[in-house]
């Protein structure tokens, strides 16, 4: 698998010598990343103005047992807000973790990787966590689209819009409304083209994505 492009990957652990590692690691493969010493520091990060987590692919390494807030906390309060999905997490544990990261794999970790790791295998699982990451967040985006689309209608361009939806013909569609055949073909037309679709099929299609 190529290196998704403009990813970042985050590293949180206390120990400075798997930080470097990975970090060397990542810089081999041409993947970018961001390490923090703490949860803390990574929250804080999280916190500021202008943080890019969200706009571009992203995944996070994530120590299990640190001290302060631990690994598993950060986790959960990442699960909370909603972030997992596009922010994979994959745990570095020790071998007595590992049951723990098992657990937290089941409640929506990426994966969990045992130290020593191996480099080619975490490599990879990396790169599929950032494939992920871009696929949620491309889907956030045409949501967004959509909606912007949606909100440039008229409330009667709405009323035609769900009607060609159910397969209504424009003759049942001018009747159910009151207006003529000729006020709902203009209405078609415009939702067709604000929504940039050419059929009603493609329409229903579209809205199916909200």
């Amino acid at each position: 698998m190529q290196p998704v492009l403009n990813g970042m990957v985050f590293i949180v652990d206390d120990d400075v010598s798997v930080r470097e590692a990975l970090a060397w690691l990542l810089r081999s493969r041409r993947l970018p990343s961001e390490a923090f010493e703490s949860a803390e520091a990574f929250e804080a990060m999280l916190a500021r103005p202008g943080s890019d987590l969200g706009r571009q692919p992203a995944c996070l390494m994530l120590d299990v047992r640190m001290p302060g807030l631990s690994g598993l906390a950060l986790f959960d309060r990442l699960l909370e807000r909603g972030l997992v999905d596009r922010l994979p997490v994959i745990f570095l544990t020790g071998h007595a973790d590992v049951p723990t990261a098992v657990d937290a794999v089941k409640r929506g970790a990426f994966d969990f990787c045992e130290k020593p790791f191996s480099d080619n295998a975490l490599v990879d699982r990396i790169e599929q966590a950032l494939a992920q990451s871009a696929a949620v967040l491309e889907v956030s985006a045409r949501k967004e689209r959509l909606q912007a689309q949606l909100g440039e209608l008229t409330e009667r361009e709405c009323d035609v819009m769900r009607l060609v939806v159910e397969g209504l013909p424009n003759k049942l569609i001018a009747d159910q409304l009151d207006i003529s055949v000729r006020t709902v073909e203009v209405h078609r037309a415009r939702v067709f083209d604000k929504m940039d679709v050419k059929s009603a099929v493609e329409l229903a299609n579209l809205l199916r994505q909200m």
